[in-house]
């Protein structure tokens, strides 16, 4: 009886320390939300609210880089990095396209 009690304990404490890693990531949450914020203002030529929300995005996304290790986040800050070089220099079409690859590649961060 005291196995069986031990295994219990065992086991509702290995699902209890591993609930978090099935609750995502708020900071990558965040992130796609402000990427697509990203896109949509960049998609109707406002280049300096593409950089806003690229920022936003950006803080976010390096937040979570502490905590999750995955090619597709490093590939995301790159796109909103690029978002916000190119939304600074006013082109708003290649910073919404650089947002756009963030988006695509935040949304794959498991």
């Amino acid at each position: 009886m005291k196995t069986f009690m031990g295994l219990m304990i065992a086991g509702v404490a290995v699902v209890l320390l591993s609930a978090p890693a099935w609750a995502g990531n708020k900071h990558v949450d965040e992130a796609v939300h402000h990427a697509k914020e990203a896109v949509d203002h960049g998609k109707q030529g406002h280049a300096d609210a593409v950089v806003k929300h690229a920022s936003v995005a950006l803080e976010h996304a390096q937040g979570a880089a502490k905590d999750v290790k995955s090619p597709h986040l490093d590939e995301g800050i790159k796109g909103l990095k690029g978002a916000i070089e190119h939304g600074k220099a006013g082109h708003a079409d290649v910073a919404t396209k650089e947002a756009q690859s963030a988006v695509m590649h935040l949304s794959e961060v498991k």
